[in-house]
Formats: structure tokens, C-alpha cells, sequence
């Protein structure tokens, strides 16, 4: 790729892809470990990727008919263990408060891992009547699972993200609005936003939620061949409901059990994104996730200069493109334009004195490395068509990347070695819970359970035709 190339600053994904990953992280200015083991402090930068990836899923989830509500940070102990599932599942990550304002609690709290107990809890309160379902809710707030290795936006104890939870008077419902949500909300936002190719399935048995019926998952292939869970979508059946006594009284004047669901996304699309779509050179962002999709940095300090640069801003935010001045000419152009290769900006576009001479400046493209001048009255124009092809091409590369790496395997041991590469594609049936935990002591898992045509398996369809994605991951 062409480009800036003023300092070797990280190593290449090919010597070390975990070094890379971290790397691109500190000299990108993305994000740093916190005071306590296992937490993360977001930069800006990072936190403005978030804070769309925020906007375009909450707007997709109140499309779907959800509404946003917070609820506390503390949960009681007794909650979790009304749902002992539930309660095993997250045992080994809770961190739990036992004193507070000088005194030991006669009760211990747990600081959320999770709120499918807390959400029961209300949801017992403010449901009554057929009349009040379905109650679609979410929330977006922090959650603490006490990790024991961690990863920036990867794997930490304290992390962002979004949780919704539903419930229905009926299974199918409840059924149709977590599928809804897995393929209206997430598969289309990570494919249609991210640019990021994902598998969706259900997990097998031994991957599922704990508590849950059903999990369907939305996996993804990281550069290195490893796949990263991007989002789930649980059924939740009766068990919650029947813990907290969730019921309604039905229109024939019965009470009746409702059904639930949870689904969540988290910042670990992050890490995903940068992953992804990362290269050598640093991140690369999509541009429709970009909280910059076009910086135009002025070369020199003069007052020609920065008074075009700086209409040119306001020509590209008029046209509807997220853009950013760079006038920082104190600092060597070089050192610029390497900083925001590294942040991964879509377009950079450079204006100087001999470009404006012939009334021009010159675009960058971060994805080829392109350069290419352009008239001044074309820019603003152009660079709306420019994003949207660097998004298809985006999206294009990782589906090569997917397909080239995705191998058919007919055996336990020809799946284990497509899977120290990329992942593997093998029936069920040929399978089993005995193969997969074989698989499991090579760190190599079901990643999802899929129908042969790659969709999500419903009711109709018989477990022993499923195929199972096998990959190493995060």
C-alpha cells in the first residue's frame, strides 16, 4: 500500500499479530489499560467510533419497536440466584460489594454482569395485562465480569455496551422478535456499517447463554484467521419469567407466563472493527462508522492556505461529510499525515500553496493508498461517491478474506487444522458434542450452528443437517 511511510511505528500483522493489535492501539491513540487489572480507559478517538456505532444500533433498535430505559449498577445476590443457571454461568466473574459506608451490607450486592435478573424483577412490576406485551426495552450502560485475561475492548472487567430485554405472551413471538433483532439490528449493522462479513447461527449447547434456550450469534473473521463473537440474541424461554413471575392476565381472564428474551452488542465491536480491517499502516475505518471520513490538513502556514483549507471544511460538512481541519503547521506535514494513517481516516486531502496555485488539492485514500489531485469545486461533490466506494471495497476484501479462509472439512482432524488458519465448515452429524469437545482441547470452538444454506436454524429444522463453523477466536 502506498502512503505516508515516515517511520516504521508498529510491528507488521505478519510477525506478531497480537503485538500489531496492541501497537496499533498506543500509537493510533485508541485506548489505555486503567489502574485496575483488567480495565480500560477509551481515548477521543476511540470513543467517537463508539458513540456512532452507538448512534446507528440504537437507531435500528427503535426501529424495531425497543425502547431505552437505565436501570442500577447494584443488583441483590438473591436475585442471581433465583436463576441458578443463570448464576453458575456468570459465578466465576461476578464482583460482588460487601461493605458500604463504613458497614458490612446485610445483604451483598453484585455489580451487574448482566441485568436479566434485574429487568425480570420490573418486569414482574409493570407487566399485568395481554395489553402490556410485548414490553420491549433496552439499555445501554457498563457491565463488570471480572476477567482473568484481558484484552483492550477485546476482553476487559469493565466494559460498555447495550442489553435489550423483551417479554411476550407467546414463544413464536418471542422467537420472531430475537431473530428480528439479530438480522434486522445486528447482522445488518456490522455488515452495512462496519463492512465486516458476519456468520450467523445458533450456538451449540455448550456455547449457549447460560439460562438461555436458544443463542444466536453473529461471528466474524479477524485478519489473523480468528473469529470474534460480534453480537447475540438469546431466547430465554420461561425461565426467567418463572423466576421472577412475569405473568399477564391473558384476554379469557387466565394468568399466564410470559416469554422472554436478551440481545447485546458491546465495545468489543471496536476491537473488531480494528481487527477487521486493520493493516500495517494502523486502523482503517469504514467510512459510514468514521466520526472523521475526510481531514483536510493545510501544508503550509500562510493565510491563502488555511483560509481554502478551511472553506473546504465547510464545503464537505454542507455536502453532508464528516470532516476536520488540520492546521497544525507547526508539525511537520509528514508527521500529520502518518498520524492520521494511523487513526485510520477514509480521506485525507492536502492543500498547499502550489495547489492552490492551479486550483486543485490532492486526495488521499487511506484503503489504496491512492492520491489524486482534484479541482477545489469538484471536492465536495466527489468525496460523498469516494466514502461509499471505499465502504464496498471494504466489505468486498473481508468477504474474499472470509470465503478464501473458510475451509469444507469432513473430519475432527481436518477441521483442527483449517482451524489454525481460518475456519472450518463441517455437518453436525459428523460432528457431535464428542467431536466438538475434542475440538475444545486444541482452544478451537463451534463458533455457530448454521442450516446448509448459511442461515439461522429454526424449529423445522432437524439438528443432524446443521453445519458447524469451527474456528480458534477471541
Amino acid at each position: 500500500m502506498a502512503g505516508s511511510r515516515h517511520a516504521t511505528v508498529i510491528t507488521p500483522q505478519q510477525d506478531d499479530f497480537p503485538r500489531w493489535y496492541q501497537d496499533v492501539l498506543e500509537k493510533a491513540e485508541l485506548a489505555d489499560n486503567g489502574p485496575v487489572r483488567g480495565t480500560m480507559v477509551i481515548r477521543p478517538y476511540a470513543y467517537g467510533l463508539w458513540e456512532r456505532m452507538q448512534h446507528e444500533v440504537d437507531t435500528r433498535i427503535k426501529r424495531a419497536g425497543a425502547e431505552n430505559v437505565y436501570l442500577p449498577l447494584f443488583i441483590p445476590q438473591s436475585y442471581l440466584e433465583r436463576e441458578v443457571e443463570h448464576v453458575e454461568g456468570f459465578s466465576p466473574e461476578l464482583a460482588v460489594v460487601t461493605h458500604a459506608g463504613g458497614k458490612e451490607l446485610s445483604e451483598p450486592v453484585v455489580v451487574r454482569p448482566t441485568s436479566e435478573t434485574l429487568f425480570g424483577e420490573v418486569m414482574s412490576k409493570w407487566i399485568q395485562s395481554h395489553r402490556d406485551l410485548p414490553m420491549l426495552l433496552n439499555q445501554w450502560a457498563n457491565v463488570v465480569r471480572w476477567e482473568m485475561r484481558p484484552r483492550l475492548f477485546l476482553r476487559t472487567s469493565e466494559f460498555l455496551w447495550q442489553e435489550g430485554h423483551t417479554a411476550h405472551a407467546s414463544q413464536e413471538d418471542a422467537t420472531a422478535y430475537a431473530l428480528r433483532i439479530h438480522l434486522d439490528v445486528y447482522r445488518d449493522f456490522l455488515q452495512e456499517v462496519l463492512a465486516i462479513p458476519v456468520l450467523v447461527g445458533v450456538k451449540s449447547k455448550r456455547e449457549r447463554f447460560a439460562g438461555a434456550i436458544n443463542t444466536m450469534t453473529c461471528e466474524a473473521m479477524m485478519g489473523d484467521g480468528k473469529a470474534l463473537q460480534m453480537a447475540t440474541s438469546h431466547e430465554l424461554g420461561q425461565n426467567f419469567a418463572k423466576a421472577f413471575d412475569i405473568t399477564y392476565t391473558g384476554a379469557s381472564g387466565q394468568v399466564e407466563t410470559c416469554w422472554t428474551t436478551s440481545w447485546g452488542s458491546s465495545t468489543r465491536m471496536v476491537g473488531g472493527l480494528i481487527m477487521a480491517h486493520g493493516d500495517d499502516q494502523g486502523i482503517l475505518v469504514p467510512p459510514r462508522v468514521a466520526p472523521v471520513q475526510a481531514v483536510v490538513i493545510a501544508v503550509k502556514d500562510d493565510e491563502r492556505t488555511i483560509s481554502a483549507a478551511t472553506q473546504l471544511v465547510q464545503d464537505l460538512e454542507a455536502a453532508g461529510v464528516r470532516a476536520r481541519l488540520d492546521a497544525r503547521t507547526t508539525q511537520g506535514f509528514g508527521r500529520r499525515a502518518t498520524e492520521w494513517e494511523l487513526k485510520g481516516v477514509p480521506l485525507r486531502i492536502e492543500v498547499g500553496p502550489r495547489d492552490l496555485e492551479v486550483g486543485q488539492a490532492t486526495i488521499a485514500r487511506r484503503d489504496s493508498g491512492d492520491k489524486s489531485p482534484l479541482p477545489l469545486g469538484e471536492i465536495a461533490a466527489r468525496v460523498p461517491i469516494l466514502l461509499e466506494e471505499m465502504h464496498a471495497e471494504l466489505i468486498a476484501t473481508a468477504r474474499r478474506r472470509l470465503d478464501e479462509r473458510t475451509i469444507d472439512a469432513a473430519t475432527v482432524e481436518e477441521a483442527l487444522e483449517a482451524a489454525q488458519t481460518g475456519f472450518a465448515r463441517i455437518p453436525w452429524r459428523d460432528l457431535g458434542e464428542e467431536g466438538e469437545a475434542t475440538l475444545n482441547r486444541s482452544a478451537v470452538t463451534v463458533r455457530c450452528l448454521q442450516t446448509a444454506d448459511g442461515t439461522v436454524p429454526g424449529p423445522q429444522d432437524a439438528e443432524a443437517d446443521l453445519v458447524a463453523i469451527v474456528a480458534r477466536s477471541y
